[in-house]
């Protein structure tokens, strides 16, 4: 889907900060200041969401996971729902320590989660006190609020896409110590250097999150159906193997026969 700067304008994306707030290192992805408030070059920022959209797709073709994250108001609804639309994990609640350094220990409280449900699938959960069952059930209700999301995610993810890198500085760390490759939207008060692609924007407003998100995770399911395609081309190929050694066999005792 190639990206309309109109439609980016339409969604009010190049609006930055306050001159006065703004990150220096941001210099070339604005374009002009006005009333006080730096504009973003709009035809750097589509051209940088496709080639965020490319990398992307890669990822998702490879059968890794992409975590997105984003705990700020204005846009946890959007990624929840456009993240999971697409089948990938997301982090909209306060973002766990160690979530990605001390994967091992986030694992294990996922596995707790699956645990309560199985208690209450074949009756254990029952077999405990009243105080008890109130106890599990807050501490399962509590790890669904933070954890529900990222249950399918076995390993760590292929990539780490952000919304404001300031707000989830810790984030960006845990990514940068593992290696992860960053996507972000970055706005002109963030430091871009700290992300391995860019994608300049304001982000702070709902309208121009949703743009930006659409875009991206349509590259994303542009390359799960790649692999998808890939697959059952492979599953075919796989099925017509024994259909094909059989044909010469079939042959060869029609000609006996004769």
């Amino acid at each position: 889907m190639a990206v309309e700067v109109k439609e980016l304008l339409e969604a009010g994306v190049h609006f930055g900060h306050l001159t006065r707030k703004w990150d220096p290192n941001m210099a070339p992805y604005v374009y002009m200041e006005r009333n006080g408030i730096h504009i973003i070059n709009l035809y750097k920022t589509a051209a940088k969401i496709e080639e965020a959209g490319a990398a992307l797709a890669k990822i998702a073709a490879s059968g890794r996971k992409i975590l997105f994250v984003a705990t700020k108001k204005q846009a946890k609804d959007i990624v929840a729902e456009k993240a999971g639309d697409i089948n990938m994990p997301y982090i909209t609640e306060r973002w766990p320590g160690g979530m990605l350094t001390n994967f091992v220990t986030i694992r294990k409280a996922v596995k707790k989660m699956a645990s309560i449900d199985r208690m209450k699938k074949d009756g254990t959960f029952m077999t405990l006190s009243k105080k008890e069952r109130l106890q599990v059930d807050r501490l399962r209700a509590k790890l669904e609020k933070n954890l529900g999301s990222i249950t399918d995610m076995t390993r760590l993810p292929g990539a780490l896409f952000v919304v404001d890198i300031k707000r989830e500085h810790i984030a960006i760390k845990e990514a940068q110590k593992l290696n992860i490759p960053i996507f972000a939207m970055v706005d002109t008060n963030s430091d871009p250097r700290q992300v391995d692609y860019v994608i300049p924007a304001n982000d702070d407003a709902s309208k121009s999150i949703d743009k930006i998100l659409s875009h991206v995770t349509s590259a994303v399911a542009g390359g799960l159906a790649e692999r998808k395609a890939e697959k059952d081309a492979a599953a075919s190929a796989k099925d017509d193997a024994p259909k094909a050694k059989a044909a010469p066999k079939a042959k060869a005792t029609a000609e006996e026969e004769e």
